[in-house]
Parts: structure tokens; C-alpha cells; sequence
């Protein structure tokens, strides 16, 4: 028998086909304002909306070659398995993991559980999966999960936001607010998103478009690339090349070993660039007082209006229109071109 942790009256059905949910309960009399949910294989994905309030449960071989029975999937689960769905005092629980069998558990007979949630917009979360896909989309409040090896996706979210994905790549989009995303070894893409931006990869390229705020963006093996950005950025990157146009925002951008094109057409309160081995590329609009500080093997620059001070083959040092925005580059071990129109 598998058992259900129920606090509330909740209506359920069994479906045994593979395309359908295994088990699926109605949440319309809980009003959910909470999630936590935890599976050790499968994906967790929660929508949030005004359609009926549910959640489904699917379930797979881990093989993913065998149908099973319900008769099979239950014995295996309660076997093999915690397992349990329930609510309390407006909170939704569904665990499914392996019971603590050191040395016991047959991987043979695993199974992949997946969660389907549906609840109202306004629902926070704790998401746990150590191998599948998490997915949120829809949702205001405080979001926080978590998946060992699969993907990030995540859609018109709004509140405090904290993601990690040890393997997989993050996809985020029409989202804002306090948003904080990381992964180990993936790519991340984030688009037309605002507000305090964290974005990090240990290993991919990430990918930045339409984005206003405080925006954070680090990777230590890829490349960073924007288009549409304003606010406040930083690009770091330790190997790959930063390229970037049409932003409207304070600059930072760095880079150990690759290049550094950017296109700025509206100047916020600084910028600054630096590299270790590559070249930079830099546009300015020449509508404001700016301090120029520019370093590089070789600097090579256009006629600048309203310029005083001192242009070398290796540096300039000046001010243009009077001086007012700082603007330091510091092209090391490569070439710096810069062009202000």
C-alpha cells in the first residue's frame, strides 16, 4: 500500500500508461501558499495561475525501455521508496526518494518520479532534485531549489529567486526582482529580466539579453555576451571573450585570456575594462565629459573633439568635453582601439 499523508480532504486518481500521470491530486480546497517538494531522480516543475489547483505525479524506470503496471510501480515504490504526498496548514509535501538502504538499494529496479505542480501566482517554494529538470514558471515570492545534474528554466518570476544546478545549463526569462541562478558546468541565457541579477557558471557562456538592474555575471571557462542592457554590469570572465552593444549602463568587464568588444550608447557613471592577453574594442557616445585612462601594447584611437591632454602609442590620458565620466581600460599584453563619435 503506498501511503499518503493527508491533512486535508484531497481527491486523487491512479493511471498505470506511461503518457499519463501515475497519480493525480486535486489541491482546490488547500489553498496552497507554500511547496516543498523533493524527488532523488525525476523533474519538479510548479506553475503558477488561476487554473485548478493540482498536483500530478509521474513515473518512469529509471531504464526509460519498460512500461510498468500500477500493480508493479506500487510495489516497487512501497518497497523501495518514502514516499508522500500531503498538505497542512496551507502547505503542499511530496517526497519521493529511496528509502536509507546503505549498500541494499537494487539500481536495477529504480524508478524516475516526477512532480507536476499547479497552484495560485502567489506560492513560495523549496525544490530538491538530485538528477532531473526543474522548471517554475508564473510565480511570486520566495523561490529556492535545487537539482544535481539537470537544467534551470525559469519563467515570469518575481520575488527573491535562488537556483543551483550542479550540471545542467539555466534559462531565465520575463522575470525580477532578487535574482541569484548558478551552475557548475552549463550555459546560462537570461532575457528580458530586471531588478539585482547574480548569474554564474564554472564552466559555459552566458548570455545576456534586454536586462535592466544591478546585473552580476561571471563565468571561468566561457564567454559573456550582451545586447540591450542598462543599469549596472559586470562581465568577468577568466577565459573567454566579453562582447557587448546597445547598453545603457556603468560598465565592468574583464577578461585572463580572451577579447573584449563593447558598444555603449549610453554612458552611465564609469567604465571599466581590463584583460590579460587579448584586444579591446570600445565605442563611446561623445556627448558627455569624459576622463580617459588607456592603457595597451598599442592604442589606436579616432580623432577625439575637445580633447586635452596626452596621446601615446601605448596610452592615452586626457579629458574630453572638460573631463566627467572615469573611463579606464587596461589592455594587458594586447591591443586597445577606441573609437567616440
Amino acid at each position: 500500500m503506498l501511503v499518503f499523508l493527508l491533512a486535508t480532504t484531497i481527491t486523487y486518481t491512479l493511471q498505470a500508461q506511461d503518457d499519463a500521470p501515475y497519480l493525480t491530486k486535486s489541491l482546490k480546497d488547500a489553498a496552497i501558499e507554500q511547496v516543498q517538494a523533493e524527488t532523488s531522480g525525476g523533474n519538479i516543475s510548479i506553475t503558477g495561475g488561476t487554473g485548478e489547483a493540482k498536483i500530478e505525479v509521474y513515473v518512469r524506470p529509471n531504464n526509460g525501455r519498460n512500461q510498468l503496471s500500477k500493480e508493479e510501480i506500487e510495489k516497487r515504490i512501497a518497497e523501495d521508496y518514502e514516499f508522500s504526498i500531503g498538505t497542512a496548514d496551507h502547505k503542499l509535501t511530496a517526497i519521493a526518494k529511496p528509502k536509507n538502504r546503505i549498500g541494499r538499494f537494487d539500481w536495477k529496479r529504480a524508478l524516475s518520479i516526477s512532480f507536476r505542480i499547479y497552484v495560485p501566482r502567489n506560492v513560495s517554494t523549496n525544490l530538491t532534485t538530485s538528477g532531473g529538470n526543474l522548471d517554475l514558471a508564473h510565480l511570486s515570492g520566495t523561490q529556492d531549489f535545487r537539482t544535481s545534474g539537470g537544467n534551470l528554466h525559469i519563467d515570469d518570476l518575481t520575488g527573491k529567486i535562488k537556483g543551483v544546478t550542479s550540471g545542467g545549463n539555466i534559462h531565465l526569462k520575463d522575470s525580477k526582482d532578487d535574482i541569484t541562478l548558478s551552475t557548475s558546468g552549463g550555459n546560462i541565457d537570461a532575457r528580458n529580466s530586471s531588478g539585482k541579477l547574480k548569474l554564474t557558471t564554472s564552466g559555459g557562456n552566458v548570455t545576456l539579453e534586454e536586462l535592466t538592474g544591478n546585473i552580476d555575471a561571471i563565468t571561468s571557462g566561457g564567454s559573456v555576451r550582451g545586447n540591450v542592457l542598462s543599469g549596472e554590469l559586470s562581465a568577468v570572465t577568466s577565459g573567454g571573450n566579453v562582447t557587448m552593444s546597445e547598453l545603457s549602463c556603468s560598465l565592468t568587464a574583464a577578461t585572463s585570456g580572451g577579447n573584449i568588444t563593447v558598444s555603449l550608447k549610453e554612458l552611465g557613471s564609469f567604465v571599466k575594462l581590463s584583460n590579460s592577453g587579448g584586444n579591446i574594442n570600445l565605442d563611446l557616445p561623445g556627448n558627455k565629459g569624459l576622463d580617459l585612462r588607456i592603457t595597451g601594447d598599442k592604442v589606436k584611437v579616432n580623432a577625439l573633439n575637445n580633447f586635452s591632454g596626452k596621446i601615446e602609442d601605448d596610452s592615452i590620458d586626457g579629458k574630453i568635453n572638460g573631463g566627467g565620466i572615469p573611463v579606464t581600460v587596461r589592455g594587458n599584453g594586447g591591443r586597445v582601439s577606441l573609437s567616440i563619435k
